[in-house]
């Protein structure tokens, strides 16, 4: 098992300092996108044996525009720290979807959707830092 890593110093100190708001829901932010079964396989999994339209845990691979996007929308709204789309992205829950066997791939493609997202927000807006936290179901 391994050791987590220790809080960024600048967190640390935000947090001393004030309260850190933490973005919210991310499957209720994609419903409004209303993707079809196409949207969740992506050409990645196109020719996957089982139905992947609702599993959220997979769009950072075919979708990656969309988790940004909604990445974005709640740095734009105030959000100090934003989460992984990765909150059933374990192989017992994948395993409803038959994506067991990629679990890690889905965990590390959220976290560089997420850390993208960070940079440019942080680029766009000087003075502004903001964190990524990975989601635990």
């Amino acid at each position: 098992m391994r050791t987590p890593a220790p809080v960024p110093a600048a967190l640390a100190k935000a947090l001393s300092e004030r309260i850190v708001v933490l973005d919210g829901g991310m499957g209720t932010m994609i419903q409004p996108y209303r993707l079809d079964e196409a949207s969740y396989r992506g050409t990645r999994f196109a020719n996957h044996a089982r139905e992947l339209q609702g599993c959220a845990d997979v769009l950072p691979l075919p979708r990656p525009d969309v988790v940004a996007e909604i990445h974005r929308a709640y740095l734009d709204a105030g959000a100090d720290v934003i989460e992984t789309c990765t909150f059933n992205a374990q192989a017992i829950s994948m395993a409803d979807y038959g994506l067991e066997p990629h679990v890690r791939e889905m965990n590390a493609a959220a976290a560089r959707v997420a850390r993208e997202a960070v940079r440019a927000f942080e680029a766009a807006n000087p003075g502004r830092t903001a964190w990524v936290a990975g989601s635990l179901g």
